[in-house]
């Protein structure tokens, strides 16, 4: 049975990317020192998402959580679970994942990243999950008070109380993301620390990109998403055909020059949400990796809001994306008519190997 298991439950925009991507391309060296990533990272996101009963989930995939549970229980050493989506289970569904892993020794970890970088964050990934609101809309929602996913699927204090809540204080841990402009290795000594990875094991890697989209083209993503009315309602059907072909292929790939962000006039709303922030959590019984003082803004440069791009501008993005789209077009094309020549060739290099290879074996048995 798994000695300790630790549930790396997110919250989203918090380095997780770069933390599961160095776990997961060193794989087998954390295997060999005793630490298993059961399944893959595929495995990781169907698990959370059968768990949390996600209307979007894929009801014919392999890896449930309770397949993932039980691979974890058969390992003898410690286990890394690590999906920024547990975050959102509610008490329940937590309730249910910590008992499925017993007796081991349970663990929450938990990163929490500073306001002012993680409500556009918030609401660009959302608008990148197919929703359609505004982003002053966003806002007034969270300021009247209106906005409750926001702090229970994102704020690293409303799911350390849903999940650090089930296991002893000892067993649970908050990482802080390092104030803008830190190496990003700072991240992931902080999250290795808690799991006990020596220094040095893990061969770390550039972080992936995974840039953010600038003002225009996050509102041309919002507009589309709200025009294309009933059409991909669900997680797997909307990344296939909108993120494939239009948010990865084009709109990622632009240079973003039209950067946004929070409106100079809420700096002092932004200051004292943190400041309340981090005073709850310093009465929280909890293991903390790096500082509180990292939840606080440091760098509070005011930004546009998408709301205002003008819609001149936006016409102007729309037809250079509908040009560039062509020309991803054209590449899918191009390549759907390679395949046949690509495994004919292949054929020929294959039957021309074996040819040389006995020949050699004739040569060498003459000789």
């Amino acid at each position: 049975m798994a000695r300790r298991v630790y549930l790396h439950i997110g919250a989203p925009k918090t380095g997780s990317t770069y933390v599961q991507n160095v776990l997961w391309r060193n794989r087998d060296r954390l295997a060999e020192a005793g630490i298993l990533l059961p399944g893959s990272a595929v495995a990781h996101d169907q698990a959370m998402a059968d768990l949390r009963a996600a209307p979007w989930r894929d009801a014919e995939v392999y890896w449930t959580w309770d397949r993932l549970a039980a691979r974890a229980r058969e390992w003898s050493g410690d286990v890394v679970v690590s999906n920024e989506g547990l975050g959102a289970a509610d008490g329940t569904q937590a309730a249910r994942a910590v008992a499925s892993l017993a007796p081991a020794e349970v663990h929450v970890v938990v990163v929490g990243r500073d306001l002012w970088r993680t409500f556009p964050s918030f609401w660009q990934q959302s608008i990148r999950a197919r929703s359609g609101w505004r982003f002053e809309e966003f806002l007034h929602a969270v300021e009247e008070g209106r906005c409750e996913v926001f702090w229970e699927n994102h704020t690293a204090l409303r799911m350390l109380r849903r999940w650090g809540d089930l296991v002893p204080a000892r067993q649970r841990h908050l990482v802080t993301v390092p104030a803008p402009g830190a190496p990003p290795e700072v991240l992931w000594h902080r999250f290795a620390g808690i799991v006990g990875i020596p220094d040095g094991l893990c061969e770390l890697t550039a972080p992936a990109a995974n840039p953010s989209l600038g003002a225009a083209e996050i509102e041309l993503l919002r507009r589309v998403n709200r025009k294309l009315g009933d059409r991909y309602p669900l997680r797997t059907p909307y990344r296939r055909v909108v993120h494939r072909h239009l948010v990865d292929a084009v709109l990622k790939r632009r240079a973003n020059k039209l950067r946004f962000g929070i409106g100079s006039e809420r700096v002092g709303w932004v200051a004292d949400l943190a400041e309340q922030q981090i005073e709850e959590l310093r009465g929280y019984p909890c293991r903390i990796a790096g500082d509180l003082d990292d939840l606080r803004p440091r760098r509070l440069t005011p930004g546009d809001s998408p709301d205002t791009v003008a819609d001149g501008h936006l016409l102007d993005i729309a037809v250079e994306t509908i040009v560039e789209l062509l020309g991803h077009a054209e590449a899918l094309s191009e390549r759907a008519e390679r395949p046949a020549e690509d495994t004919l060739t292949r054929l020929r290099n294959r039957a021309a190997g074996g040819v040389r290879r006995r020949l050699r074996a004739i040569r060498r048995d003459g000789a």
